[in-house]
């Protein structure tokens, strides 16, 4: 084999990920030792992601976008499947609120509702004043770009692209950047003003996820540490065996679909691979209770998860994952969108900020903060970057907010299927769009009762 440079499948993507990694420990400096950046209180991750981003846009480094989504997209599942594996810790907040997973479904799709309702009111308010040729439905972009991500921004808008829009594609891309610039941006500042009006402490934060007792290295029952194999070893073992496990699973269900029901599969077999951390962390919890019954079974007699070296590893994944998701970033070309574009993207993060403001208020009490700002992240890029805001005020994923990002996106497959419906009807014309603007409306109010008035224990 040939081991010197010309050996470019061999060398490319340690080379990238190398110019990731001395970016990131190149944001800790600047982070430490240059005090605006460090009384900015942004995470090291998102300095490192948009100094990456900055250097790949002026060309002073060469980061490949393909290379870039593959690390965003392992990085979540590994993320995921780490903390899904961590022995959970009795909360008595758990017990009392058993409906926080289909809940935080019904809160994501309420919040899809709210940006595509939105998004209508504004293009088609366009379109009928000011910009006459207007895509009409362009409007339901917003909830793709901003509550899926770049995927379904890209599909969908492609598919309203051979429906006339022009740009299409385009537009739905680019609000997806837009909206992932608006959860670093908009997220920190919001965290700048809750620390600066003293409703958080930082510093506090970080000193007590510093605070660590023996207990947090080692839990009662552990293999020692003084094994033939590191224990560490044994935490990213369990977590590849896992995303293994993942992989295999996700393509025995799409590979039967496509043979048995192709419709379906076109339409199920993208959500499973797109949501395969969701898959992951299914498999990573049935991986965790396999312990429980072999050790009942007395086929086992130690406790193989570490919390402490499980959570540092989902950390590590999660710091490349917004590294790389921010450095993608990449706005294409608007020429004739601006003007819908830039109300869409200030107008869509300002109003899903004061609506979660209000719902999480309700539904999190215990963990208002933590809950709203994860949500937050979500809602306006992706799954990283709520995980990302999260890591400034709940470092060690000790509230249940996380979990919430998990299981809600799990519900919200299903609370969301109707928008699937209403996404084909919204361009064929516009007694249809006033419709799927009515429909949206309707489904709306239905959520909201379902998350403010349904307590657990009672039949809904």
């Amino acid at each position: 084999m040939n081991f010197s440079a010309s050996n470019t499948m061999l060398w490319d993507a340690m080379i990238q990920f190398g110019i990731l990694s001395t970016i990131l420990l190149a944001a800790n400096v600047l982070r430490r030792k240059v005090a605006i950046v460090r009384k900015s209180l942004a995470p090291t991750a998102v300095i490192g992601g948009f100094l990456a981003l900055l250097l790949r846009i002026f060309g002073l480094i060469k980061l490949d976008g393909t290379f870039l989504d593959m690390i965003t997209y392992h990085t979540i599942a590994i993320g995921f499947i780490a903390l899904s594996l961590r022995i959970p810790e009795k909360r008595p907040e758990t017990a009392a609120n058993s409906l926080d997973g289909p809940k935080s479904g019904a809160l994501i799709v309420s919040c899809y509702l709210v940006q595509g309702i939105l998004g209508i009111l504004i293009t088609a308010g366009l379109a009928y004043t000011f910009m006459p040729g207007l895509f009409k439905a362009a409007g339901i972009l917003l909830p793709m770009g901003y509550g899926q991500g770049p995927g379904q921004a890209n599909n969908v808008g492609a598919t309203y692209e051979q429906l006339g829009f022009a740009g299409g594609q385009s537009f739905g891309l680019s609000l997806a950047a837009a909206g992932f610039l608006c959860a670093c941006m908009v997220g920190v500042i919001y965290i700048n003003i809750l620390h600066k009006h003293k409703r958080i402490n930082i510093q506090t934060i970080q000193e007590k996820a510093e605070a660590l007792t023996i207990e947090d290295f080692q839990s009662e029952n552990e293999i020692p540490v003084s094994q033939s194999v590191d224990r560490l070893s044994i935490q990213t073992a369990m977590v590849f065996v896992v995303y293994l496990a993942t992989y295999l699973v996700s393509l025995g269900i799409t590979s039967l679909l496509e043979k048995t029901a192709p419709g379906i599969s076109a339409t199920v077999s993208p959500l499973i691979w797109g949501f395969n951390f969701i898959v992951g962390s299914l498999a990573a919890m049935l991986f965790r209770q396999s312990f429980n019954w072999f050790t009942k079974a007395k086929w086992m007699k130690r406790q193989y998860p570490n919390n402490y070296l499980l959570s540092r590893l989902s950390g590590c994944a999660f710091d490349y994952m917004i590294v790389a998701g921010i450095a993608a970033i990449d706005i294409k070309d608007l020429s004739g969108l601006w003007i819908p574009f830039i109300i869409l993207s200030i107008l869509g993060g300002w109003v899903t900020l004061v609506y979660l403001k209000w719902l999480c208020k309700k539904l999190y009490p215990a963990y208002y903060y933590e809950g709203l700002l994860s949500m937050y992240g979500m809602m306006t890029g992706t799954i990283s970057s709520g995980v990302m805001l999260l890591r400034e005020l709940d470092p060690n994923y000790r509230t249940p907010a996380a979990n919430n990002l998990l299981t809600g996106s799990s519900y919200g497959i299903l609370f969301g299927a109707p928008m699937l419906i209403l996404i084909g009807m919204a361009p064929k014309s516009d007694l249809r769009l006033l419709i799927v603007l009515l429909l949206q409306i309707i489904y709306l109010i239905f959520l909201l009762l379902f998350m403010l008035r349904v307590k657990p224990g009672r039949k809904s």
